[in-house]
């Protein structure tokens, strides 16, 4: 499996006191006290960014806002690992570099959670108390949502119509695994004690170019950050912020599959749903994966029944394929996860979140004698989700033993320090490394360079699968200076 995916997640920032009301200005503070970036007054270059291009084939009105170079650097930190950290909208972001599968991409979000923590606690120690919060997750609990997108490359030859076709049933129905658990109910939707997603009560039409209002199932959004004949970047708003590191293994490792079935002409199931919008939060009620889900053809299936379907297509399609480990290992979790939650879905505890959170709190309840609707099981609810390592109840599981983790700490670090070696971002992670004070910029697409002659030059990246370790690994050899560089890349 080698396919260019990435994610950002945007973190929820609360203020203890109503001295720090603007979450903006807050955010800012935040990121400003991110350690160790190697090139502190790069900007970010917006080169190759249009929001406002659409999938289904149209432009829709307006240009993008450029902010000006002070307002560029804090807005932006570029990362040791070539990822971003930054303010969208009113939260702070992080962007992972672009990965090449999806263990990797486990990695470079548990990087991110690293920096956002590490700029939480140094933010604290300046102001002399813990009076600022931050949590990895999809709602404040007062109405508002923020995102966690995902990202993946796929060929242009594949016709938009079709690609969300087959991903409307597969989106409302993957929460099943990868939703991160919701206590009651947010933007006018039917009430509820406990859901799988945090996301599904904020989704509200079928497809759309917007993400913070009238957000969509299918993101139409067509901005591939790469040349744009040969591909197109699925943008996808729809998944939650997962703490389990095999909630999200699973999540992107399924979908990386779907993305490979569609490029190589897979037998994909053909499923219709009558109402997706209400389908989701259908799903997202239902912990015992049992409610009746309409299709168009007046039949009826369940979220359970549509994942089973497109886990069969992908068995089908890969008997005559060779299988990579990363694809094989999808296959195996996604195959013993289906099992268990048709068997019984607690048995998840140290996989899924929806499942890990929800007993956390009955637990809780149990014992204190209260109900769903006590204010302190709300605030278990984002406690889960809270980035400080000694303070959320995630890592508290993590921590007893009663969570599997994927990765391991040296590997965090890694992620935290180098850049994916199989992508383009291993080029722009090696010119952070060692040319720090020399990079003026940097984009997706290329990295910018002071030169002797203080003229800034700009390194083209638009091909994703270039720049990697082994296609650079002599361009960097035996080299001191970007003047080098730069001479050996005109040659």
């Amino acid at each position: 499996m080698l396919r260019i995916i990435g994610t950002e997640t945007e973190y929820g920032i609360i203020a203890r006191s109503h001295l720090n009301p603007d979450p903006v200005d807050n955010s800012l503070r935040l990121i400003s006290h991110c350690p160790r970036l190697p090139a502190p007054t790069a900007l970010w270059d917006y080169e190759n960014e249009n929001p406002f291009l659409d999938a289904r084939g149209f432009k829709v009105e307006g240009e993008p806002e450029r902010p000006g170079v002070h307002y560029n650097r804090q807005l932006n930190k570029i990362l040791p690992n070539a990822g971003r950290l930054y303010i969208d909208g009113a939260h702070p972001e992080y962007s992972t570099p672009e990965c090449s599968n999806p263990r990797e991409v486990v990695a470079y979000e548990r990087a991110g959670d690293t920096f956002v923590a590490q700029c939480l606690a140094s933010l604290n120690t300046s102001v002399g108390t813990d009076e600022f919060l931050v949590y990895r997750n999809n709602s404040d609990g007062k109405g508002n949502s923020f995102g966690y997108h995902e990202n993946y490359l796929i060929s242009r030859k594949i016709p938009f119509k079709k690609i969300a076709e087959t991903l409307l049933p597969f989106f409302v129905s993957r929460p099943i695994y990868c939703g991160a658990g919701k206590v009651g109910a947010e933007n006018g939707t039917n009430p509820t004690a406990y859901q799988i997603s945090q996301r599904a009560d904020f989704l509200e039409c079928l497809f759309d170019l917007n993400t913070m209002v009238n957000r969509p199932i299918i993101n139409t959004r067509d901005e591939p950050h790469t040349q744009q004949s040969h591909y197109r970047r699925l943008h996808v708003i729809v998944g939650d912020s997962n703490m389990c590191e095999v909630s999200t293994f699973l999540k992107i490792g399924t979908t990386a599959i779907i993305m490979d079935m569609l490029e190589n002409q897979g037998v994909l199931p053909h499923i219709e749903l009558a109402d997706p919008v209400n389908a989701v939060k259908q799903v997202s009620r239902d912990l015992t994966l049992q409610t009746s889900l309409s299709l168009q053809n007046g039949q009826h299936t369940t979220a359970l029944a549509i994942q089973q379907a497109f886990l069969h297509a992908a068995h089908d399609f890969y008997t005559t394929r060779e299988l990579s480990p990363i694809t094989k290992e999808v296959l195996i979790r996604w195959e013993s996860v289906l099992e268990q939650l048709a068997q019984d879905p607690t048995k998840l505890s140290q996989e899924i979140d929806w499942v890990a959170k929800r007993l956390l709190i009955e637990s809780y309840m149990d014992r204190k004698h209260c109900s769903w609707e006590d204010p302190r099981i709300a605030m278990m609810d984002l406690q889960y989700h809270d980035v400080r390592p000694d303070k959320g109840l995630y890592y508290t599981l993590e921590r007893s033993g009663k969570i599997e983790r994927l990765t391991h700490t040296e590997e965090v670090q890694r992620a935290m320090d180098i850049a994916p070696t199989q992508t383009r971002a291993f080029f722009r992670g090696a010119c952070l490394q060692r040319f720090p004070k020399q990079v003026y910029g940097m984009s997706w697409t290329s990295v910018l360079l002071a030169g002797t002659d203080a003229k800034i030059k700009r390194i083209p990246l638009m091909d994703p699968f270039r720049g990697t370790q082994s296609l650079t690994q002599e361009l960097f050899q035996d080299i001191e200076t970007v003047d080098q560089l730069l001479s050996r890349l005109n040659t």
